[in-house]
Protein backbone atom coordinates (compact mmCIF):
# COMPACT_ATOMS: atom_id res chain seq x y z
CA UNK A 1 0.00 0.00 0.00
CA UNK A 2 2.90 2.14 1.10
CA UNK A 3 4.82 1.42 -2.06
CA UNK A 4 1.60 2.38 -4.27
CA UNK A 5 1.58 5.54 -2.79
CA UNK A 6 4.95 6.40 -3.33
CA UNK A 7 4.77 5.15 -7.20
CA UNK A 8 1.57 7.31 -7.66
CA UNK A 9 3.22 10.41 -5.89
CA UNK A 10 6.62 9.88 -7.96
CA UNK A 11 3.90 9.96 -11.33
CA UNK A 12 2.51 12.92 -9.94
CA UNK A 13 5.54 14.92 -9.51
CA UNK A 14 7.28 14.09 -12.59
CA UNK A 15 4.03 15.41 -14.21
CA UNK A 16 4.66 18.88 -12.27
CA UNK A 17 8.03 18.54 -13.54
CA UNK A 18 7.55 18.16 -16.76
CA UNK A 19 7.05 22.35 -17.12
CA UNK A 20 4.85 24.10 -19.56
CA UNK A 21 6.62 22.56 -22.47
CA UNK A 22 4.32 20.33 -24.49
CA UNK A 23 5.25 16.76 -24.76
CA UNK A 24 4.05 14.52 -27.45
CA UNK A 25 2.14 11.86 -26.04
CA UNK A 26 1.37 9.00 -28.35
CA UNK A 27 -0.58 6.92 -25.76
CA UNK A 28 -2.81 10.02 -24.89
CA UNK A 29 -4.92 9.31 -28.30
CA UNK A 30 -1.68 10.97 -30.34
CA UNK A 31 -2.54 14.46 -28.82
CA UNK A 32 -1.01 16.83 -27.22
CA UNK A 33 -0.09 16.27 -23.77
CA UNK A 34 -0.56 19.62 -21.51
CA UNK A 35 1.33 19.42 -18.49
CA UNK A 36 -0.19 22.89 -17.48
CA UNK A 37 -3.71 21.56 -17.64
CA UNK A 38 -2.48 18.00 -15.71
CA UNK A 39 -1.18 20.55 -12.88
CA UNK A 40 -4.69 22.44 -12.67
CA UNK A 41 -6.41 19.15 -12.43
CA UNK A 42 -4.22 18.00 -9.41
CA UNK A 43 -4.70 21.51 -7.89
CA UNK A 44 -8.42 21.28 -8.16
CA UNK A 45 -8.36 17.39 -7.20
CA UNK A 46 -6.85 18.27 -4.14
CA UNK A 47 -8.89 21.13 -3.28
CA UNK A 48 -12.10 18.77 -3.56
CA UNK A 49 -10.78 16.39 -1.65
CA UNK A 50 -9.41 18.44 0.91
CA UNK A 51 -13.11 20.20 1.01
CA UNK A 52 -12.12 23.58 0.19
CA UNK A 53 -15.01 25.32 -1.32
CA UNK A 54 -13.74 29.18 -0.54
CA UNK A 55 -11.80 30.80 -3.48
CA UNK A 56 -10.07 33.09 -0.73
CA UNK A 57 -8.74 30.05 1.74
CA UNK A 58 -7.35 27.79 -1.41
CA UNK A 59 -5.50 30.94 -3.02
CA UNK A 60 -3.58 30.77 0.71
CA UNK A 61 -3.17 27.12 0.47
CA UNK A 62 -2.50 26.29 -2.80
CA UNK A 63 0.88 27.65 -2.83
CA UNK A 64 1.82 25.46 0.18
CA UNK A 65 0.10 22.56 -1.40
CA UNK A 66 2.23 23.37 -4.15
CA UNK A 67 5.50 23.64 -2.08
CA UNK A 68 4.69 20.19 -0.50
CA UNK A 69 4.65 18.79 -3.66
CA UNK A 70 7.86 20.52 -4.77
CA UNK A 71 9.76 19.86 -1.87
CA UNK A 72 8.57 16.08 -2.11
CA UNK A 73 9.45 16.09 -5.83
CA UNK A 74 13.15 17.33 -4.94
CA UNK A 75 13.53 14.69 -1.44
CA UNK A 76 12.64 11.72 -3.81
CA UNK A 77 15.00 13.10 -6.32
CA UNK A 78 17.73 13.32 -3.86
CA UNK A 79 17.03 10.01 -2.03
CA UNK A 80 16.74 7.95 -5.52
CA UNK A 81 19.98 9.75 -6.93
CA UNK A 82 18.47 8.63 -10.30
CA UNK A 83 15.64 9.62 -12.29
CA UNK A 84 13.23 7.35 -10.37
CA UNK A 85 15.53 4.44 -11.01
CA UNK A 86 14.78 4.24 -14.99
CA UNK A 87 17.51 4.08 -17.49
CA UNK A 88 19.70 5.93 -15.00
CA UNK A 89 23.62 6.00 -15.68
CA UNK A 90 24.20 2.10 -14.01
CA UNK A 91 22.72 -0.29 -16.48
CA UNK A 92 22.81 -4.42 -15.74
CA UNK A 93 24.66 -6.11 -18.32
CA UNK A 94 23.57 -9.45 -19.78
CA UNK A 95 25.41 -12.61 -19.29
CA UNK A 96 27.57 -14.33 -21.94
CA UNK A 97 29.08 -12.67 -24.81
CA UNK A 98 31.44 -10.45 -24.84
CA UNK A 99 30.45 -7.35 -21.56
CA UNK A 100 33.26 -4.83 -23.09
CA UNK A 101 31.59 -5.08 -26.63
CA UNK A 102 27.51 -4.64 -25.10
CA UNK A 103 28.60 -2.02 -22.48
CA UNK A 104 30.44 0.29 -25.27
CA UNK A 105 27.16 -0.25 -27.64
CA UNK A 106 24.96 0.72 -24.56
CA UNK A 107 26.40 3.57 -24.18
CA UNK A 108 26.61 5.08 -27.88
CA UNK A 109 22.66 4.99 -27.39
CA UNK A 110 21.07 7.90 -25.79
CA UNK A 111 19.83 7.42 -22.09
CA UNK A 112 16.40 8.06 -21.62
CA UNK A 113 15.19 9.26 -18.71
CA UNK A 114 11.74 9.80 -16.88
CA UNK A 115 11.31 12.35 -14.00
CA UNK A 116 13.96 15.49 -13.70
CA UNK A 117 17.74 15.56 -13.96
CA UNK A 118 19.91 13.71 -11.17
CA UNK A 119 20.79 15.93 -8.30
CA UNK A 120 24.85 17.68 -8.85
CA UNK A 121 25.69 15.55 -5.51
CA UNK A 122 23.86 12.27 -7.41
CA UNK A 123 26.21 12.84 -10.48
CA UNK A 124 29.24 13.07 -8.64
CA UNK A 125 28.76 10.30 -6.81
CA UNK A 126 28.03 8.30 -9.84
CA UNK A 127 31.14 9.83 -11.96
CA UNK A 128 33.33 8.44 -9.04
CA UNK A 129 31.81 5.21 -9.14
CA UNK A 130 32.33 4.62 -12.83
CA UNK A 131 35.81 6.70 -12.66
CA UNK A 132 36.85 3.67 -9.99
CA UNK A 133 38.02 6.69 -7.54
CA UNK A 134 39.90 5.73 -4.18
CA UNK A 135 37.74 5.25 -1.22
CA UNK A 136 38.48 8.60 0.10
CA UNK A 137 37.00 10.19 -2.84
CA UNK A 138 34.02 8.05 -2.93
CA UNK A 139 33.41 8.39 0.70
CA UNK A 140 33.54 12.34 0.19
CA UNK A 141 30.85 12.13 -2.90
CA UNK A 142 28.89 9.76 -0.69
CA UNK A 143 28.99 12.42 2.45
CA UNK A 144 27.73 14.97 0.05
CA UNK A 145 25.33 12.80 -1.31
CA UNK A 146 23.74 11.58 1.97
CA UNK A 147 23.94 15.91 3.30
CA UNK A 148 21.90 16.98 0.24
CA UNK A 149 19.51 14.13 0.84
CA UNK A 150 18.62 15.26 4.21
CA UNK A 151 18.56 18.74 3.42
CA UNK A 152 16.14 18.18 0.96
CA UNK A 153 13.86 15.92 2.96
CA UNK A 154 14.18 18.93 6.18
CA UNK A 155 13.15 21.06 3.26
CA UNK A 156 9.78 19.33 2.90
CA UNK A 157 9.34 18.66 6.56
CA UNK A 158 9.50 22.00 6.52
CA UNK A 159 6.62 22.64 3.64
CA UNK A 160 4.65 20.22 4.98
CA UNK A 161 4.88 21.83 8.86
CA UNK A 162 3.63 25.32 7.06
CA UNK A 163 1.01 23.79 5.23
CA UNK A 164 -0.38 21.82 8.67
CA UNK A 165 -0.49 25.11 9.98
CA UNK A 166 -3.31 26.18 7.87
CA UNK A 167 -5.19 23.12 7.67
CA UNK A 168 -8.31 22.08 10.06
CA UNK A 169 -7.78 18.94 11.44
CA UNK A 170 -9.73 17.63 8.98
CA UNK A 171 -8.22 18.67 6.17
CA UNK A 172 -4.76 17.39 8.08
CA UNK A 173 -6.65 14.18 8.06
CA UNK A 174 -7.25 14.32 4.79
CA UNK A 175 -4.31 15.31 3.26
CA UNK A 176 -2.10 12.68 5.61
CA UNK A 177 -4.66 9.99 4.32
CA UNK A 178 -3.42 10.98 0.57
CA UNK A 179 -0.03 10.88 1.36
CA UNK A 180 0.63 14.79 1.16
CA UNK A 181 1.43 14.75 5.11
Amino acid sequence: MKMQKVLVMAGVAAALCLGSNSVSAQGFGGGRFNPAQMRQRMMDNIKNQLEITSDDDWQAIQPLVQNVMRARMEAMRAQMGRPFGFGGPRRFRMRGGNNQDQAQAQDQRPRRRFGPPPSPEAEALQKAIDAKAPAAELKAAMAKFVEARKAKEQQLKTAQAKLREVLTPRQEAIATLDGLL
